[in-house]
């Protein structure tokens, strides 16, 4: 009989701490600031923005978690939300991730959010928090909802260097109780896509292949694991 490895506790969930700040030092200190004391407590809105890679799903996420540790409730809607609830009273921030992507539908309920939480029946103003591809003005969005976005804290993510992804996919690694090679490693960074997401989602699955193979991981395997897919 074949012994199946449980996939148990593989992928840490997002967090602030461990985000590599690096030139987007800046944003995650104002996102640390927000989260810190209770709740999101800054009335006006923030808006991270940057190419595919730079994090920005990360850190809505990363919020998410800080926030839900602290019994705080939030809104959160992206791009694969098919049918966005009504505004909840109870939230104490809304997040809003790809917003570049959001159907009609969805631009309307991310309106709705945005106006109940600056404007709530109940209750002191709420946090939103969102992110897009590109600058507020350049988004394709609805007029009301594309200035609305653009009012408050706008931060542009920039993508990692050499040496900061490889400080990022070492600290990831070490969250999962992994042991990644400078031989591994050269060849994610010279194989792969080179953004971020993706070497995460790269590594996800190496580590998920090595503990149905109960092997350690190195160059062959993650041949092994390419020749099986």
């Amino acid at each position: 009989m074949k012994q199946l490895a449980l996939d148990i506790g593989l992928a840490p969930l997002p967090t602030l701490g461990s985000f590599f700040g690096g030139p987007n030092a800046a944003a995650l200190q104002h996102l640390r600031m927000a989260v810190e004391g209770g709740s999101a407590r800054s009335p006006v809105p923030t808006y991270l923005w940057g190419e595919a890679g730079t994090g920005k799903t990360h850190l809505l996420r990363a919020v998410r978690e800080a926030l839900r540790e602290q019994g705080v409730l939030c809104g959160w809607c992206d791009a694969t939300t098919d049918h966005p609830p009504a505004f909840d009273e109870r939230w104490h921030a809304v997040l809003l991730d790809d917003v570049q992507l959001y159907s009609t539908g969805q631009q309307a309920a991310a309106f709705n959010w945005f106006v109940n939480a600056l404007s709530p029946a109940t209750g002191a103003p709420r946090w939103v928090l969102a992110a897009g591809s590109v600058p507020p003005a350049d988004l394709p969005l609805r007029d009301d909802l594309r200035t609305r976005l653009a009012w408050g804290h706008v931060f542009q993510l920039q993508l990692l260097g050499e040496t900061e992804r490889r400080s990022v996919l070492r600290q990831h690694a070490d969250a999962r109780g992994l042991f990644l090679s400078d031989e591994v490693m050269d060849f994610m960074l010279s194989r792969f896509s080179r953004d971020l997401g993706s070497l995460m989602q790269l590594l996800d699955r190496l580590d998920r292949h090595a503990l149905r193979k109960q092997r350690a991981i190195t160059v062959p395997l993650l041949k092994d694991m390419l020749d099986s897919e």
